[in-house]
């Protein structure tokens, strides 16, 4: 099998390549075509290809990593939108549950409200009421009138509707029907139904995460196409696999039609990334830290794998998004994030971000703001002649400049201005680790910390000294771990459905029903995508809480029939997973299950791991020796640093700080007082001093 791993950034596109017959791996980048990524993603893969001789035409599958739908709702960029509801429940997604970001906070902006995803005046009752018990009818649907609304909507511009009626997750057939009838009288518009996206309980978080998929929805549709055009135009008639956030891939059929699933489609990727290393070292506790150009992604693995996203913190630009993702922790730190001095005359670095276009200073393309990367620059840890394997020209002297600028305004020298620029950065991810490790009861000094990313080994060493994080490991492909990442993954459909039910008053005649019909539409689905029966696996979950309580917790059900025995292992793992959430448990207080969950899986080819041995010594792998600069005990120094040569470095022999690794996709900075030394398989296993 030939496959390509293809993640779209905000500063560069990254391909990767793998045969798994000859275990081959090829990697490349080209800078991202911001105004239509498709363009950069099939420059990179025939780019790859010429390079590397590989017949385009004998590409098996193409897994993509796209950051369209989370480009449009960050930058509140996406499509005219617009609602029909039921009558009286038209301000939902205004009011909310009047829970403020910041409780204490008298200036705060709140998202849903300063940026709706759908303005009031396109947001349109209709006749029609479903009763909350089974979903039962109270009032027909006005067929006549949401018509007449379908049509005052596309007079006013909408190109996108979303369907939202209350109890809609019982009884889905209102929804449905105003479907079937916008696409009779408005065929170009996107529809979404609520009921298809999420149907689950909750009418604020389950309207606007419909509303966010209508929002992005004709973006991500558009941008599939164009990219399935354009592969085709180019002879090129692999399979398309989209990465999605519950760390699975779906077809570009089922990513168009729900788009909301791909809102963490990239760091999603690198999750996966990050534990493939981490399980080639023999490390199953990682915390993955994939810094980029404009923003850093905190995710935790533990030896139960990584975890899921829960009702209550899942959101995207702070809109609720109730959807199964990946628990990731984004911030915006990355090597294009810009250095500032605030209103109140702080020194602050991002989230504001360079991007790739004008870029850092030192990408020479008219970037006049300080940056990380220039930073960087200055303190010699960026080699101007082997960035992006000497592809790229750095300016050093425009690094310099907006630096010295910066430290004119501060009254520092210029290298101690680089290096307060790399502590903030640094000090702002450590708290983003703290919020995902010490906040959840977890000790970071027990993990792992995994460093990809075009910057993430630039500073993994330093974060790790401020967490007492004991290793670091490097990638053998860390700028190019998303891509990895999504080589590693499967086809992985997910469906909901809300069940309601006690644990004094069980129907299992009912729960078992309802979880094989689950089942069973995904077991079809996923055939429809080209899977074989024996290559798909089904798991099933329920959301369960206790009798009063406000949100759940996710425990695994037994495959099999669901009876007395395998419910209650269930709810012992309940009981268990509340103790490790919450500290305390309640043994005899009655259970809800809230939500039933089924995961369909479809077995797709994988990358192969390669085995790095060679014959060079340490020495060979000496580019050249140079000078860095380091915080030792709170003073600058500058030290002698070698730069050594990835590709080069022989396996199990250790060198030390202060050193650079050099390559290709990022560059790996070794500290004094740290040692390193690289696994069979290419990972950089650091060893963290002090």
């Amino acid at each position: 099998m030939k496959l390509f791993g293809v993640d779209v950034g905000g500063t560069f596109t990254d391909v990767i390549f793998n045969d798994t017959e000859s275990k081959l791996t090829e990697i490349h980048k080209v800078p991202t075509t911001l105004e239509d990524p498709s363009k950069g993603v099939v420059r990179g893969i025939l780019e790859l290809c010429e390079q590397q001789s590989i017949d385009k035409t004998t590409i098996d599958h193409i897994f993509h990593g796209t950051t369209i739908a989370t480009n449009a709702i960050l930058e509140y960029d996406g499509a005219k939108t617009g609602m029909l509801t039921t009558k009286g429940y038209r301000d939902i997604i205004h009011i909310g549950r009047h829970q403020r970001p910041h409780n204490y906070s008298i200036m705060q902006e709140i998202p849903w409200q300063d940026r709706p995803l759908v303005q009031r005046r396109n947001r349109l009752p209709v006749t029609e009421r479903q009763g909350p018990a089974k979903g039962e009818v109270i009032t027909t649907l006005d067929e006549q009138e949401v018509r007449s609304s379908v049509a005052t909507l596309k007079k006013a511009g909408v190109e996108s509707i979303i369907v939202n009626f209350l109890f809609s997750y019982i009884n889905p057939q209102h929804e449905q029907r105003v479907k079937e009838i916008i696409n009779e009288e408005y065929p170009e518009a996107f529809v979404t139904i609520s009921s298809d996206v999420s149907p689950q309980f909750r009418e604020f978080e389950r309207f606007t995460t419909a509303a966010v998929n209508g929002f992005v929805g004709p973006k991500v549709k558009n941008y599939i196409k164009n990219l399935e055009a354009n592969l085709k135009e180019c002879g090129i008639e692999a399979e398309l696999h989209i990465m999605c956030s519950n760390g699975g891939v779906a077809t570009p059929t089922t990513v168009s039609e729900k788009p909301v699933n791909t809102l963490l489609s990239g760091p999603a990727a690198g999750i996966l990334g990050g534990a493939w290393s981490g399980q080639l070292s023999n490390r199953s506790k990682l915390i993955t830290f994939d810094v980029g150009g404009t923003s850093a992604d905190i995710g935790i693995i533990t030896d139960s794998g990584y975890a899921e996203s829960s009702a209550r913190d899942t959101w995207i630009a702070g809109y609720p998004v109730m959807v199964p993702m990946i628990d990731i922790h984004t911030i915006g730190a990355g090597g294009g994030s810009i250095a500032h001095i605030d209103e109140g005359g702080a020194f602050k670095v991002g989230p504001r971000s360079a991007g790739s276009r004008p870029g850092p200073a030192c990408y020479g393309h008219g970037g006049l703001k300080p940056t990380v990367s220039d930073a960087n620059v200055v303190l010699g840890r960026i080699d101007s002649e082997n960035f992006l394997g000497g592809e790229m020209q750095i300016f050093t002297n425009a690094a310099y400049k907006v630096i010295e600028e910066l430290a004119q305004q501060l009254g520092m020298s210029t290298e101690k201005t680089a290096e307060g620029v790399l502590q903030i950065m640094n000090n702002n991810m450590a708290n983003a680790i703290r919020e995902k490790t010490i906040q959840k009861g977890e000790d970071p000094r027990e993990f792992t910390l995994v460093a990809f990313g075009g910057a993430g080994p630039l500073h993994a060493v330093e974060v790790a000294q401020i967490l007492s994080i004991p290793e670091v490991l490097v990638p053998l492909y860390p700028g190019i771990n998303s891509g990895a990442g999504l080589l590693t993954t499967d086809l992985k459909y997910d469906v909901i459905k809300t069940e309601f039910m006690l644990s004094t008053e069980l129907d299992f005649l009912q729960l078992n029903a309802d979880y094989d019909a689950l089942s069973a539409q995904l077991v079809l689905q996923l055939i429809e995508d080209g899977i074989k029966k024996e290559h798909i696996q089904i798991n099933r979950s329920a959301d369960c809480r206790y009798v009063g309580q406000g949100y759940e917790l996710r425990v695994d059900i037994p495959t099999g029939e669901i009876n007395e025995e395998t419910i209650q292992e269930a709810f012992e793992a309940f009981h268990e997973s509340h103790k490790v959430e919450y500290g305390h448990h309640f043994l005899e207080s009655p259970i809800e299950i809230v939500n039933i969950r089924v995961t369909g899986v479809g077995e797709m080819p994988k990358i192969e791991k390669k085995d790095v041995s060679h014959p060079y010594k340490l020495d060979d792998a000496i580019v050249k020796k140079g000078e860095a600069t380091f915080n030792i005990g709170g003073s600058l120094e500058k030290l002698e640093t070698t730069f050594y040569q990835r590709s080069k470095l022989p396996v199990g022999v250790e060198f030390s700080g202060p050193s650079i690794v050099l390559q290709k996709d990022t560059t790996t900075v070794i500290p004094p007082n740290c040692t390193a030394h690289v696994e069979k398989f290419g990972n950089i296993i650091i060893k963290v001093g002090v």
